[in-house]
Order: structure tokens, then sequence, then C-alpha cells
């Protein structure tokens, strides 16, 4: 933790449906005061005149890589590019190698972010058709919670026994999140596609084999099961308009037992865009229509979605240059997920106030962390200043994933992250980097 006082300010305040011009006081990693005319004689002064402060961004969604694929990513690159990008926390999904299927290669993974995370971190305990026991002993006080892969993606996780599944949504003990494709309608497109077109049918074959009732059928299970059994659900990447008919708008977000999920891709791009980008955007679920794209910003502004992730998942060039059948799903996304809402902003389609809802209050009110995700005295100072008017360019000079490559590459944004606090420590500013502290793993109230 920070050690030294900072006061911040003059800044445009965003927090909890209001946005107002203050200064905050951080001492020890923690916010002490919020307000106006603070003064700190022995604090670091930062001057945020004109600038937005925001609490840090929550990307509960994310495939670091580490272990075992770290030719592609790992924690300690990954989270560098987080913080970059406003990310001072992230959650870590399960389909490593060797995949998280114990308790004991959880924990492995906890060590290894204590020595290298940048950003505070959880990660996932994950489920196959045969370690249910295992899955019990997740303590979900110290855990972000449990994923369920309904469908196959990069990885071999696919829980398809009835028996399981049903054990898994009655037992679960911290909160389910379920990646829904409907797995038997995959392989039969998968078998058409390649009788036409052999190991590389053309990119946009994407959303037609991995369809819209591919992604409801699945969904509409989950849910189903989660009514049956008052699972804590979390549905990640919601990718059409159809599968938002299954989420209520009707109660508050602290009392949801079904919650749902929205990345950045399905909100940015459309089924036009493989044209031009091809695999490089081939993700699972794939992305779909533009119905759907502005269906899903629909389903977020009137809260029938309730989070924003990046599902970011890194591969090399080479492995996205192969054919289709052989290309990986998945892209890197986190350092560019909060200028790319912003550019949303920008163009008067979402306001600030709801991006930092849906990238920050929403996570952690879904995920009951421990005092993170809004600008409160007594909590971390999780924090990020954004400059809205500061344009750039997305290309390799900038872009920090391992993998060095961006489905954003080519995009001017119109804001830029100036400078990123996790736990007080100002790990990010103006492109250097604070190496010397790391960030915290996550605990949560349950």
């Amino acid at each position: 933790m920070a050690s030294k006082s900072t006061l911040i300010k003059n800044a445009f305040i965003v927090n909890e449906g209001k946005t107002f011009v203050g200064d905050v006081l951080i001492e020890e990693g923690i916010i002490v005061e919020i307000g106006t005319g603070i003064s700190a004689l022995t604090a670091k002064i930062i001057d945020a005149t004109g600038k937005y402060l925001l609490p840090g961004i929550i990307d509960t969604h994310v495939h670091f890589r580490e272990p075992g694929l770290t030719h592609k990513a790992d924690i300690y690159s990954e989270s560098k590019a987080a913080v970059a990008g406003g990310v001072t926390s992230f959650m870590d999904m399960p389909n490593t190698v060797p995949a998280v299927l114990t308790q004991e290669i959880l924990e492995d993974k906890f060590r290894i972010a204590k020595d290298k995370a940048l950003a505070n971190y959880s990660f996932y305990m994950g489920t196959s058709n045969t370690n249910l026991d295992e899955v019990l002993k997740t303590d979900p006080k110290n855990v972000c919670g449990v994923k369920v892969y309904l469908g196959q993606s990069t990885g071999n996780m696919c829980v398809d026994n009835a028996e399981t599944l049903e054990g898994l949504f009655a037992q679960c003990p911290t909160l389910l999140a379920a990646h829904c494709e409907d797995e038997h309608i995959i392989e039969e497109n998968s078998k058409l596609f390649k009788e036409k077109y052999g190991e590389n049918p053309p990119p946009d074959s994407h959303p037609k084999i991995r369809t819209e009732e591919c992604c409801y059928i699945s969904s509409q299970h989950a849910v189903e099961l989660a009514r049956k059994y008052d699972t804590r659900l979390h549905i990640v990447h919601v990718s059409t308009v159809k599968e938002t008919s299954l989420f209520t708008n009707k109660v508050p977000l602290e009392t949801k037992r079904i919650t749902a999920e929205v990345c950045i891709h399905h909100l940015w791009f459309s089924d036009k865009d493989y044209a031009n980008k091809g695999n490089w955007i081939k993700w699972n679920p794939a992305i779909k229509t533009e119905n759907d794209r502005t269906g899903l910003m629909k389903a977020l502004l009137d809260n029938h979605i309730d989070t924003i992730a990046t599902d970011h998942a890194p591969h090399t060039p080479h492995e996205k240059e192969q054919e289709y059948f052989c290309c990986p799903s998945g892209a890197p996304m986190v350092q560019h997920s909060l200028v790319a809402m912003l550019e949303f902003h920008q163009a008067n389609r979402i306001s600030l106030e709801t991006i930092v809802e849906k990238m920050c209050h929403a996570p952690a009110t879904c995920f009951h962390i421990e005092k993170r995700g809004y600008i409160r005295e007594g909590y971390y100072a999780d924090l990020t200043l954004v400059d809205l008017n500061s344009p750039w360019k997305v290309d390799k000079s900038n872009i920090l994933y391992k993998c060095n490559w961006a489905p954003m590459e080519g995009e001017t944004f119109h804001a830029k992250v100036t400078h990123t606090f996790v736990n007080g420590n100002m790990v990010y500013n103006n492109g250097t980097f604070d190496e010397s502290v790391k960030g915290m793993r996550l605990v949560f109230n349950r």
C-alpha cells in the first residue's frame, strides 16, 4: 500500500450518479476525505483541473493466460496494460494450463499474482464434469466466483453432464459465472460449414455457426436452473438482443439473483466488420448483427444488462492468422475498454455517470467486493483520471499487450487515461509506471 499522502485537486468527480468539482485526499492507500478546498501540507498534489476522476475500472472478465500460455500474455504484461487503461482490478478466468480445477491450482494463480500484478486481482474457480467436490470447497470471501462453460471455448472445460450441472447450480458456494452457448448447435453448424468450405470458411461464418439461437437456448437453460435452485447466476458476454429478454430491470441490482454482462466488442463491432477485421474479431460468442449491437446498448442503458467487461483474451498474431477452424477465438481489449466507452459518451450515447455505474459500481455490487468500486471515504483509493480532450491513435507503439496487436488498432480515441491509482499508489502517470507496489487480492463481503 502507498505510504505517502496524495491530494487530487479540482477534479470533475464522477461518482454515484453525480459529477461535481472537488478534491480527494488519500492516506495510506485509503480515501480519507472528499470535498472542496482540502489542504494537506505533506501530501503530494495532483492538479486535476479540467480532468475527470472516476473510480478505478473493475474488469470482471479477463484471460491473462498465466500459467501455461504465457507466450500470448501473462499477469504482469496484461495488468500493466490494464492500469494504462484505467483498470484497477481484474478477475481472471480458469481456462489456463493447467485448467483451474482444483483448489491447489487456484491458489497457485494467487501466488503468481501477488508478485506480478500491478492491479488488484481475483481468479475464478473452474468447473468440469468431474470436479464438483473441489468446486464446493471454494471460499466465497476470497474468491470472486465459479466459472462454468456451457459451450466449448478456448480450453476444454465444457460442463454438459446434466447431473453435474444440477449439482453445481444447487450447491455453488459463490457467484456462478456462465458462458452460455449450446454445444450441439455449434457442432451441427460447424459440420455444415466444413462440408461447404473445408477448414477455412469466411470469417463472417462465425455468427452463422455460433448463432443467436445457440446463445439464447443455452442462456435460457442457465436461467431456468438458476431460478429452480435460487443460484446467484451471472451470465457473461451476452451477445444477442433475444437473450436480454431473460433478464429483469424491475428490481434493484443489490437484490438481483440473475445478472448479465456485456463486453466492449459486442457494443463496438457488428457482423459487417468481419469484412475488414476478419478472424481478428473472432470471439466466442460471436459478434452478431447491427440490431444486436444497438439492442445490447439499449439493454445496458435500461438495466436489463448490469455490467460491462472485456473478455480480454490475447492470442499471438500467428495464431490469429490461421485458417478459420484453427484460429482461436478471443482478442485483447483491457487497455482500451474505458476509452472505447468514453467514445460512446462523446457521441452522446451514454452518460459518464452510467459508464461509471456499469464499469465500477455495478461490478463491485454484483460481486460484493469489499471497499472498492466507489469514491467514498474509507474505501481503497482505486482511481483513474481521464482527459476527455486528448486525441490519440492506437498503434503498435502504444499497445502494451504482450501479443502486440489490438482489434482497436487504427482507431482514434478522443479521451486519454492520464493517471491510475491502485490502493493509493500512482501506478500509471502519463505513460510511465511505478511498479514498486503490487496490487492486492480482492476480498468479498459474502
